[in-house]
């Protein structure tokens, strides 16, 4: 059996000999992203947005891990895929301080962000959500898995200017859901660190279908705990089959592929590599939020989320990536304005590819344009203001 050490440290280097392509990594990335995006809670959040129903989240995601509670054990008893967890020490002392913090830091993360849509928009969420990567780093760097330089720490100042901005412009601002949001980051961060430890560590042979099947069934009571004294008094069985159980099988089913990539993402890569893959799906969901919902977004609260997203940027990317790319592009578009220019007769035979591409995407882009001015009755409000 392997030696085991309590939440071991695991070192930048470790792991490189068989560090994944970054074809798989993309794949987890964009998985993780997917399921994350048709997530049952967005769901949930949206048609509450729309009906007026009980939101009973606790219990949806409950039900989540009960699911993937038991579909792990019927894997472990079935089949080979979770054959490491015989490599791992069955102690309480394991439990203890390994698979037990995991599920606490993972139910406090769960119940503080469903709890903040009560209190905030769904726009400013995700504003405020913007500033994940600093908390991962933070805890990263309490955990030892990371090293803190100048830079970074002034980019992470940077980070949490503009989200403060952002925050103190947001007409809809509620110190209750600030402190709901900051809370499920912070434990959403240690988390997701705890995590990388767990996969990645010495001493700790775990993938992540195994480490689902530790800490699944630990979340679940925690959260059926929350829940009894929370939602389990207002609950009303009417509810309940208005959603249909095979909605609910379905939703339990997304939810373990999303519990599953998420883990496999931070286990191939790192916990700061998936909170900074959410950036983009954060900002489609600040658009919609004002295209569907109508939510205001102020110029002091788009200077600073701009500003928080333009330190993200430079700080997954870096600064000779960045000039490198404006160098690249510089040259690109200079080489296709000479050529264009050079150009006899008006043959344009060999850029042929390029300007069907490229009408292409502007043919998408303004029929999903007008489809959603359409859903929303935009066109209608105009015809109105006009006549």
């Amino acid at each position: 059996m392997a030696a085991y050490s309590q939440l071991p440290v695991s070192s930048p280097s470790s792991g490189q000999s068989d560090r994944p392509s970054s074809v798989k990594v993309g794949l987890y990335m964009c998985l993780d992203r997917f399921f994350k995006y048709h997530h049952p809670i967005q769901q949930v959040v949206a048609r509450h947005r729309w009906v007026q129903i009980p939101l009973a989240a606790i219990l949806l995601v409950t039900w989540h891990l009960i699911f993937a509670t038991v579909v792990t054990q019927i894997l472990a008893h079935t089949t080979s895929y979770l054959d490491g967890r015989h490599e791992l020490p069955k102690t309480w002392d394991f439990f203890l301080t390994t698979v037990l913090p995991i599920g606490i830091v993972s139910s406090g993360s769960l119940v503080a962000s469903n709890f903040v849509y009560l209190y905030l928009s769904v726009a400013v969420i995700q504003m405020l959500k913007a500033a994940s990567p600093v908390s991962v780093l933070l805890v990263s760097w309490l955990f030892g898995v990371a090293d803190p330089t100048i830079g970074k720490i002034i980019n992470i100042l940077v980070i949490a200017l503009g989200v403060a901005v952002a925050s103190a412009g947001s007409i809809e601002f509620s110190i209750i859901g600030f402190f709901f949001q900051m809370g499920g980051l912070g434990f959403e961060a240690v988390r997701v660190v705890m995590t990388q430890v767990m996969l990645n560590g010495e001493g700790l042979k775990m993938d992540a279908m195994v480490g689902l099947y530790y800490y699944a069934p630990v979340v679940a009571a925690l959260n059926l705990l929350v829940a009894c004294l929370i939602e389990v008094p207002y609950f009303d069985m009417a509810d309940l089959h208005k959603v249909g159980f095979s909605m609910l099988f379905l939703n339990a089913a997304v939810a373990f592929t999303l519990n599953f990539t998420s883990m496999v993402l931070i286990g191939k890569t790192s916990g700061l590599v998936m909170s900074l893959s959410g950036i983009f799906k954060n900002i489609l969901l600040v658009i919609c939020s004002v295209l569907i919902w109508h939510v205001t977004i102020t110029p002091l609260q788009l200077i600073g989320y701009s500003v928080t997203l333009c330190a993200l940027l430079y700080y997954s990317v870096g600064r000779e990536k960045l000039l490198q790319g404006f160098n690249a592009s510089v040259k690109w578009a200079a080489g296709l304005t000479n050529e264009l220019a050079s150009t006899k007769d008006g043959s344009l035979r060999s850029k042929k590819g390029l300007w069907i591409a490229l009408g292409f995407v502007v043919v998408v882009l303004t029929g999903i344009t007008l489809g959603i001015g359409y859903h929303i009755g935009i066109y209608k409000s105009i015809i109105e203001s006009l006549s």
